[in-house]
């Protein structure tokens, strides 16, 4: 049985369907309060459902219980659930997770963490590197994920392609390897499949190095409309990161400095090492753009 935390999320629903199809036994820890259309998709798809939550030990023993495996994906980043902060959910949700499992004996854990901005030290980093350091004595498997294009080239952070507009944090100009949700969950099911994924951090993107000015350049093309373009400036970002006394905010004007210095990662020798195929931003720009 594998136990799928994060279940209803981005990453984490698609890794329940993913593994669903593949024929294996999923478990997912859902909320009571989570979105009922993506609890009864999981249920359509013969995943099996564990109430409970990353802040309540004893829902955690249970859902454990008989788990060969644990995909971690959650993260209160893009959660709006009361009571979800990076303290409780980044950082001692996921420990306790980590505890449960081991006391449960389940030794294969594999987390969906993130490339995190070299120099800097921000809530949401610190708390990934606490998990990360808490399962290095366990058969782990790291993701350490990019920039992902579902949220950084989405309408939620200022990339509204559906009206050709786009907030640039910087001037655009730094490479990074978008990555698709999709892939990242892909590659969740191939690290439990693969042995080579065993006690292993890997650095995952997409398949191209490109800016921000370079993405906009594809999603025009492709769209066949010009973008206006607003740039924050680093400046202007800085001064944000540090007035910021909220972890979340904090957080996320960190990553917007990141997004601003870039992060390209080669990807072919990993595309290679387990056979997975990555989504190009042209691809998800069709998709978004309905564009064929």
């Amino acid at each position: 049985m594998i136990l799928v935390v994060g279940a209803t999320g981005l990453v984490g629903s698609d890794v329940c369907l993913r593994l669903a199809k593949r024929g294996k036994p999923v478990r997912a820890l859902v909320r009571v309060t989570s979105d009922k259309s993506k609890v009864e998709a999981l249920r359509a798809a013969g995943v099996e459902l564990c109430f409970g939550d990353l802040k309540e030990p004893a829902s955690l023993a249970l859902a454990c219980r008989g788990a060969s495996a644990i995909v971690s994906t959650a993260s209160s980043t893009l959660s709006r659930a009361a009571g979800d902060s990076i303290e409780t959910v980044d950082a001692a949700g996921q420990l306790n997770l980590v505890e449960a499992a081991k006391a449960a004996q389940v030794d294969r854990f594999v987390f969906v963490s993130f490339r995190q901005p070299k120099g800097m030290s921000f809530p949401v980093a610190e708390a990934k590197a606490h998990v990360e350091s808490a399962i290095a004595e366990m058969n782990f498997t790291i993701i350490q994920a990019s920039w992902f294009m579902e949220v950084w080239l989405g309408p939620h952070l200022g990339f509204d392609y559906g009206n050709a507009t786009a907030r640039i944090y910087g001037p655009g100009t730094s490479p990074i390897s978008w990555v698709s949700s999709g892939d990242v969950a892909e590659m969740c099911v191939l690290a439990l499949e693969n042995p080579a994924a065993a006690r292993r951090t890997i650095e995952f993107g997409g398949p191209e190095q490109l800016s921000p000015l370079e993405v906009i350049a594809r999603f025009e093309k492709i769209g066949g409309k010009p973008f206006k373009v607003e740039h924050l400036p680093e400046e202007g970002l800085r001064a944000q990161f540090a007035a910021a006394t909220d972890s979340m905010q904090k957080s996320f004007a960190a990553l917007m400095l990141g997004y601003l210095y870039g992060d390209a990662i080669e990807m072919g020798p990993i595309q290679k090492e387990f056979g997975i195929k990555l989504t190009s931003v042209d691809e998800y720009a069709r998709q978004v753009l309905g564009v064929r």
